[in-house]
């Protein structure tokens, strides 16, 4: 028996895509284990669409995970990129409703990021472009970005950031997986520079999606905020950090219940949170629980629920609107 639009009502922006040309390529590059998982998962549309109908997601919005596409040439990650972009394209046409997709693109390489981010965005229709934290080392905030960050404000470009490991992950991670500890924290140095090197007020039009409920962000915002007022220099010691830190959108994939909401509900407005399961990197199991937690926890109340699930992200991407949302 099919899943009922008004049980399958989740849109899912943290979700992942491993088409065969990816991870024929990442194998060969060496990412048999990206950022020191086990292995690099199984991925196929009709799996991906099980695991959607199992957790009530409508839509999932598509994007490589690290580490990207770029394995140390451009060229080959332009193609690389195309090809990947492509082939979202065509599933998003194939299951309708079902799949959109934030492009990859080729950092740090800029030039080729942005020939791709113009052609996913402007041709392709894509929702908008995945960067991750930290390029071999290269923050968002660098000042390389900025002709990128032109061309994405310039389209009021929806950005999900997806962390990626440090470049010195072997001394930081300490000989550990970095989605354990790592991802969240350089989700937040990452978040810090792009508000601090003053590329938000430089760029004002795109629209941020953070991970991970926004790694430990929230918890140390004020200290951030007070400290850099102080210590830096005009008129970075003028920018509104917090005011930046609640324009942003937040997703809930990975275990924010209880610690980490109770921190994130203390700054953010509930209007920003959004539904993320990581799919495939998260094992379903992993991720039954946390969705368990969310459905659960006292933080929420259902309104609340009923926009992280699905109303908040259809004020980002209304064209994912269909039959239930006139229920």
């Amino acid at each position: 028996m099919s899943t009922s639009l008004v049980e399958r009502h989740r849109i899912d922006v943290h979700t992942h895509y491993i088409p065969e040309i990816y991870r024929e390529a990442a194998l060969a590059a060496g990412h048999s284990k990206p950022d020191g998982m086990p292995a690099m998962p199984r991925w196929s549309a009709d799996e991906n669409i099980r695991f959607m109908n199992e957790r009530q997601i409508e839509t999932a919005l598509l994007s490589v995970s690290s580490p990207g596409v770029n394995f140390g040439n451009p060229e080959v990650a332009a193609r690389l990129a195309r090809a990947v972009n492509r082939e979202s394209a065509e599933l998003r046409e194939t299951h309708p409703g079902r799949f959109g997709f934030f492009a990859s693109v080729t950092l740090p390489d800029v030039e080729t990021s942005i020939e791709e981010a113009v052609y996913a965005l402007d041709e392709l229709g894509a929702d908008g472009v995945v960067l991750f934290t930290n390029n071999n080392g290269q923050y968002l905030g660098d000042d390389a970005m900025r002709p990128l960050f032109e061309v994405l404000s310039d389209r009021h470009a929806k950005v999900f950031v997806h962390p990626t490991g440090p470049a010195c992950g072997d001394a930081l991670c300490l000989g550990r997986p970095a989605p354990i500890v790592e991802f969240l924290l350089d989700t937040t140095r990452a978040i810090s520079n792009l508000i601090l090197s003053g590329t938000l007020d430089a760029h004002p039009n795109c629209t941020f999606i953070m991970p991970h409920a926004g790694g430990s962000i929230a918890s140390i915002a004020d200290r951030v905020a007070e400290i850099s007022s102080r210590l830096l220099p005009a008129p970075t010691n003028e920018i509104d950090f917090l005011g930046h830190l609640r324009s942003f959108y937040y997703d809930l994939a990975g275990f924010p219940v209880p610690r980490q909401l109770l921190s994130v509900l203390g700054l953010i407005d509930i209007d920003h949170l959004l539904f993320g399961s990581d799919w495939p990197f998260t094992a379903e199991p992993t991720i039954a629980t946390q969705v368990a937690l969310i459905e659960s926890t006292d933080l929420l109340t259902d309104s609340d629920r009923r926009l992280i699930d699905r109303t908040n992200a259809l004020s980002l991407f209304p064209q994912y609107t269909n039959g239930a949302d006139n229920v």
